[in-house]
Parts: structure tokens; sequence; C-alpha cells
């Protein structure tokens, strides 16, 4: 009993520096917005993570060869969908709006993994589910919005931020389909690796060029840093953590992320939106604890 409590509570140490992590992105990626398009920077992300993972990848060819073709669909899926799409909506959003609130807009995510698990999965919502999506509904608005009425800009940060919200937390949904037959660490390296040939696509020719130099330094933390190295550390104590505990240790990242941005791009929220955040974060429990009637 002991040493269960205490993997627990080393796997939700994990969680929380993972999610720590995730918390130090924006602060670089909002100042490489002002000097490159976000589906260039998303790409150069995505040819970075490709070529430390291909290696490892092509040595576990043998498994993933061996995908049905709903599992392949769900694949790309998640990186089409959320590795591409979705890391170009929240790359936008963080261009046009404030960072700080497309972060704290994150965690509606478990409100659309959700709901993908009932469309794709067939698992039960319930009641519960309506209930804490009304709420978590209002509390998004007031995260966005706060309680003046929203300008064009601030309404296509906000869809963009939610947007990307949408793409990652269908991406759950998709990736239990697709861990079936793979590893977390396989279902990573073939999210980004099957995006980067889409990025290349969404990109002009004169996008495919490399960066300037000044940039390399920046682009390899985010993609090495809150990219692979916080999602392998996630992973890693999400499997001794309980999922609503694990949910609280995610706060470090919107608490890291709202702490940096402050300090270094001076973006602040209002006490509206740190009540809507709360309203929001509260649904999000809610829907995780306890069993669908």
């Amino acid at each position: 009993m002991p040493a269960a409590r205490a993997s627990e509570r080393s796997g939700i140490l994990w969680v929380a520096l993972g999610a720590t992590l995730w918390g130090t992105d924006t602060v670089l990626r909002r100042p490489l917005t002002a000097h490159l398009a976000s589906p260039r920077i998303v790409l150069y992300e995505h040819l970075i993570l490709t070529a430390a993972l291909f290696y490892p990848l092509w040595r576990m060819r043998r498994r993933w060869l061996k995908l049905t073709a709903r599992q392949w669909g769900a694949l790309f899926g998640i990186a089409w969908g959320g590795s591409a799409l979705g890391s170009i909506c929240f790359t936008e959003a963080v261009h046009i709006g404030n960072p700080t609130t497309a972060i704290l807009l994150q965690k509606t995510q478990p409100i659309f993994a959700a709901f993908m698990a009932w469309l794709l999965l067939r698992e039960p919502l319930g009641r519960r589910f309506w209930i804490c999506l009304a709420a978590a509904l209002c509390g998004a608005y007031l995260v966005n919005f706060g309680f003046s009425f929203p300008g064009a800009i601030e309404k296509r940060a906000a869809l963009l931020a939610m947007a990307a919200a949408a793409l990652w937390g269908s991406s759950t949904a998709l990736g239990r389909i697709a861990l079936a037959g793979l590893s977390p660490f396989a279902v990573t390296a073939l999210r980004i690796t099957l995006a980067t040939p889409l990025l290349v696509a969404l990109n002009p020719l004169s996008n495919l060029m490399p960066p300037p130099v000044r940039y390399f330094a920046p682009l390899l933390w985010m993609a090495l840093i809150p990219g692979l190295a916080a999602l392998l550390i996630y992973y890693h104590g999400l499997r001794n953590a309980l999922a609503s505990r694990a949910a609280i240790a995610e706060l470090s990242f919107p608490a890291t992320g709202a702490v940096l941005n402050w300090l270094i791009l001076g973006a602040r929220v209002s006490a509206a939106q740190l009540a809507g955040f709360g309203i929001l974060w509260t649904a999000i429990l809610s829907l995780k604890g306890g069993k669908s009637k």
C-alpha cells in the first residue's frame, strides 16, 4: 500500500513536470509569430521532431506495419487534425490574441474528447456531461472576453484557440483507437511524422527554406522540450496517477504559462477571466469525477 501511494505521488509529480514544460512554450512562440508565419513555425517544429524520431520509429516498423485501416485512419486524424491543424490554430491564436487566454482555453479539451469518444467509441455521456458542457461554455466565454463585448480580433483569436482545443481533444479519442496496437511513444512518433507531409503541402515554397539562424534555438527548444520531452514525461507519470489527480497536476501548465507570459510578454488576464477559468476547471473536474448517470 505505501509503495502504491509513493508510486502515485511520483506519477503526479511527473505529470506536473510535463505540464510545467508545456507552459514554457508561448514565451518563445509568441515572439516567433512576429517574424514567421504560423504554418511555417509548426512545419519547422515537425521537421525537427521527425528527424529526431525517424530512427526509433523505423526500428519499430514491424508493429505499425500491422495496423488495421481503422487504426491508420485514427493516426491520420491525429496527425493531420491534432498535430498539424491544431498546432497552426493555436500558434495563430497566440499571435493575434492574448497568449495566456489561448492557454487557459486549452482546458476545454476534455469536453471535446468526451464528445468524440461518444461519437466514435460509443462511450455513454449521461446527464452529467451536458451540465458540465453548459458550465464549461460559460466559463470559456468569460476566459475569452470577460464581461466586455468582443471585437473582431478577439473573436477570431477565441475561435482559433477553441478550434485547437477541439482538434487536440478529438485526438484523445482517436488516440485510444491507435493505442490498441501501439505504445504511446509509437503513436506520438507517427502523429508527428504523418503530419509533416501535410504541413509541407500547406506552406508555400518560400516557407520551405531554412529559417534564419537566430530562430534555431527557440525552434529547437519548442520542438524538443515543451513538445516532445513534456509529452513523454506526462505519459510516464500518467501511468501511475489517477485521472482526477492528474487533472489537478495539469494546472501547472496554465499556471506556468500565465506567470511567464506576464513576466516576459506582459500578457495579463482580468479577474473576470480568472473567474471564468475557475468555472471551466470546476466543470472539467466534475466531468472526470464520478460515473455517468
